[in-house]
């Protein structure tokens, strides 16, 4: 049998049907009547030759064997489309007026400062909003749509509405005042959980009932990395703070680094965040870039 090609509205309803678990719900989500949802999907089994859903014995439609090898290729196609469409339009549109930056506050102050000062130089006209947050305050930014660019960490991975691109990473590392108690040589395992954790706390409320690297059941909540930071110095307390903020502070003697058999630190990825349905134009694109490479250049 010769197979046709189905076109990319039947893909996408498809697509509705799987993710939303019913004809009605595609048909809600695409404003269409459920009748052109069936059609369509009919249309698309008699090209392919194939039965995408079981509709019968259930009031749901269940995906088939071949349905479901389908369903990753047709994701792809309508992705690849989504992407071409969104960076055709920014083409129409030229360089933006304005950009909106949040920057999770891992990541190192003069990597931020270098890439916004040469930002400056490269797009005079465009106007840049920026702010600082940590976790998923980052992401809630753009979910929310007051940035169009997020550069944050890995607490937020996979979210249906938000692209992802890894640009880097910084080091994450345990320190205290020199006279706390965790900063001897032969601290023993589990002894950490019986002093006093700073924890940077997520302002938004994506991750709420997650923990990240709190091991320490006596615990205070920080919404502010330069307060913790503060507070670590005066002797209150030991968390983990990025390596390229506190590396003074072991040069100088003022924090040491703790040796805890728990292994607390290690690298904290980042990432540029942008949502699917608004990809980023010349300078937002230029950002990414500038990030990558600055951030590999400091060696995070």
């Amino acid at each position: 049998m010769k197979i046709g090609e189905p076109s990319l509205d039947q893909l996408r309803i498809f697509l509705a049907v799987e993710e939303e678990g019913s004809f009605g719900g595609a048909a809600r989500r695409m404003g269409r009547a459920v009748s052109a949802i069936s059609y369509g999907i009919a249309q698309m089994e008699q090209m392919l030759g194939v039965t995408l859903f079981e509709r019968e014995g259930s009031r749901r439609p269940v995906l088939t064997d071949a349905g479901r090898g389908l369903l990753p290729e047709a994701r792809a196609v309508t992705d690849r489309a989504d992407a071409l469409l969104a960076k055709t339009r920014s083409f129409h549109a030229g360089l933006e007026s304005e950009v909106g930056l949040v920057v999770d506050v891992m990541v190192p102050g003069e990597a931020t400062a270098q890439v916004l000062r040469e930002f400056r130089t490269m797009f005079p006209t465009v106007a840049l909003h920026l702010r600082a947050e940590g976790l998923g305050a980052v992401a809630a930014c753009l979910l929310s749509g007051e940035t169009a660019l997020g550069i944050g960490g890995p607490v937020i991975d996979n979210h249906p509405e938000l692209e992802r691109q890894v640009i880097g990473q910084v080091e994450l590392v345990p320190v205290a005042a020199p006279d706390h108690p965790l900063a001897r040589a032969d601290v023993r395992p589990g002894e950490s959980r019986e002093h006093l954790q700073l924890v940077l706390t997520d302002r938004s409320s994506l991750t709420v009932g997650r923990e990240f690297s709190v091991f320490s059941p006596l615990s205070w909540r920080l919404g502010d990395l330069g307060a913790k930071h503060a507070l670590l110095k005066e002797g209150i307390g030991w968390g983990n703070m990025p390596r390229p903020m506190v590396a003074s502070d072991l040069a100088s003697g003022a924090l040491v680094e703790l040796d805890l058999p728990e292994r607390p630190g290690g690298n904290y990825d980042l990432s540029a965040l942008w949502r699917r349905d608004a990809r980023p134009g010349p300078a937002t694109s230029w950002l990414i870039d500038a990030f990558r490479d600055t951030l590999a250049s400091c060696g995070t």
